[in-house]
């Protein structure tokens, strides 16, 4: 049932028309999508730089992860790319319903993913394997290999800065809820949703990068 608001949109007064808005906002958002890489990139070289040093300690960090829940956030995450990009799809069929469903869907598998994060943080933090100095697991493998807080730095460092970014696109995708019960996306206007759906899927991605770095190096 096509329920959504089709009003015309009425663009910023600083742009020539609603296309011109659109192309300029996406065009914005790709910048800041590629700092974003940057940042994340810098980490990647690091860890490619120790783990070409030290091998065996991320083997042996790896062993302390459950890769079983890292699947698990992998296939939840994949998912909320699927219902984010299906929201944007039932906006542009003028389908408010559909389109509200597939978003909060989508805020259901993000919130999914930072229980399962919370539960691995907590577990590492009860241990100890924490990084840097302060590292204090004195359970089994705690002397295999040396500098192992040295891999518990990147692991926090990564999937935390990473967590960071998940909860700002959960709020993000809140308001594109707000903003859809209002009617303010259609046919004719659902910029918010196409970049908020960009953001999102960078952040899927920097997942699957993260994944097997972190939970299947050994």
């Amino acid at each position: 049932m096509n329920t959504a608001n089709s009003t015309k949109h009425h663009y910023a007064h600083h742009f020539e028309s609603a296309e011109h808005e659109y192309q300029t906002s996406k065009f914005g958002l790709w910048l800041f999508l590629c700092t974003e890489i940057l940042m994340f990139g810098g980490l990647f070289v690091g860890y490619a730089i120790f783990h070409h040093k030290y091998p065996e300690l991320f083997k042996a960090g790896s062993h302390f992860l459950d890769w079983r829940l890292g699947s698990l956030n992998t296939v939840v995450l994949l998912i909320s790319s699927f219902t984010m990009a299906l929201s944007i799809y039932y906006a542009q069929m003028n389908d408010r319903a559909k389109t509200l469903i597939n978003l909060y869907i989508t805020l259901i598998c993000g919130f999914i993913f930072m229980g399962v994060k919370f539960f691995e943080y907590s577990h590492k933090i009860h241990e100890g394997l924490l990084p840097g100095h302060l590292f204090h697991y004195a359970g089994e493998g705690a002397n295999a290999v040396a500098n192992l807080p040295l891999y518990f730095s990147f692991y926090f460092c990564m999937t935390g800065l990473h967590g960071t970014h998940v909860l700002a696109g959960l709020f993000l995708i809140a308001w594109l809820i707000v903003r859809t019960h209002r009617g303010e996306f259609g046919p004719k206007y659902y910029t918010p949703l196409e970049c908020v759906g960009l953001f999102w899927h960078l952040i899927d991605l920097i997942w699957i990068y993260l994944f097997p770095l972190l939970y299947l190096v050994g």
